[in-house]
């Protein structure tokens, strides 16, 4: 028998740094907890590092890896462009959103290409677009989505719970009932609270000293 897919839900949020090396102490000190070490994304230059929301959902502080080569396509989540370089200066952003469906639609659409991708034991396919830019509008509000083809496998699996835990995600744009309508489609509706107000990302977490708001 084939295993259920899984609930539809809030993969991972997408924090970014303009350098790891200084992102992970700042993004630490923020939050009174410290994060794992991750990886690499050679697709993509980049490298990351993480932290666990509880059960199958987890942050990642991500930013340019000086030491890979310059990628063969622009760097997701808008990384190459000057309006994300721009946000990043003062420190870690929470930038995006991913989401998992319980079944990744057929593509390309605005959430981007398929790409099928892989590091160490995880197999994932995730969408984006071929310009590197935030799916949608640009804003971060309308997710990436994602399927993890590792049987088995999720980079939660590895991570040490550290007492942090993703209360809410706020979602509030102008246009509220057309993107509750998009998110209910990949039956997301559960997951995220949209709101209406101009456009705004906020993640609330819930940590061992007390109540942090990403946004």
């Amino acid at each position: 028998m084939s295993p259920a897919p899984p609930a539809p839900a809030v993969d991972h949020l997408i924090v970014a740094a303009q350098d790891l090396a200084q992102g992970v102490p700042a993004l630490e000190a923020q939050l009174g907890v410290r994060l794992a070490a991750g990886g690499r994304h050679a697709a993509f230059g980049t490298h990351n590092a993480l932290l666990a929301l509880g059960g199958s959902t987890y942050l990642e502080l991500i930013a340019v890896d000086p030491e890979a080569p310059p990628p063969d396509r622009p760097r997701w989540f808008g990384l190459d462009t000057a309006a994300v370089r721009a946000r990043l200066v003062d420190g870690p952003r929470l930038l995006h959103w991913v989401a998992r469906p319980t079944v990744l639609p057929p593509g390309p659409d605005d959430h981007g290409e398929r790409l099928r991708l892989s590091r160490d034991a995880l197999l994932w396919t995730v969408t984006v677009p071929a310009d590197g830019s935030l799916p949608g509008d640009g804003g971060g509000l309308v997710p990436s989505l994602i399927a993890w083809d590792s049987p088995g496998a999720h980079p939660t699996d590895g991570l040490e719970d550290v007492g942090v835990r993703l209360e809410r995600l706020v979602l509030a744009t102008p246009d509220a009932p057309a993107l509750r309508r998009r998110l209910a489609a990949l039956g997301l509706s559960g997951s995220v609270t949209v709101a209406d107000g101009p456009p705004t990302l906020r993640a609330e977490l819930r940590t061992p000293a007390g109540s942090v708001v990403l946004g």
